[in-house]
């Protein structure tokens, strides 16, 4: 992870939340900035530039961690929206 953002870095760009979904049963988000809120139907995730909020049922973290998130749960919908 550290090596894309020093690639990202000398080439002077920013690189944005990327997201790999798994069955519909977690997501896994990289370059996440902060949780901005989250409850069990929906959790909202901040970037650099941009905003994802994912809704389901009986959301939950697995992992918050240098940038890293997994969300568990039924996810219904991914949603990206403005900065």
């Amino acid at each position: 992870m550290e090596f894309k953002r020093e690639i990202a870095a000398a080439l002077g760009e920013a690189l944005g939340i990327r997201c790999t979904v798994v069955g519909g049963r977690g997501a896994y988000f990289e370059n996440v900035r902060r949780i901005a809120s989250f409850s069990a139907e929906e959790v909202v995730l901040r970037g650099r530039r941009e905003v994802y909020a994912v809704t389901g049922k009986a959301l939950s973290l697995g992992k918050y961690c240098a940038g890293d998130v997994v969300i568990f749960g039924d996810i219904v919908r991914i949603e990206r929206r403005g900065g």
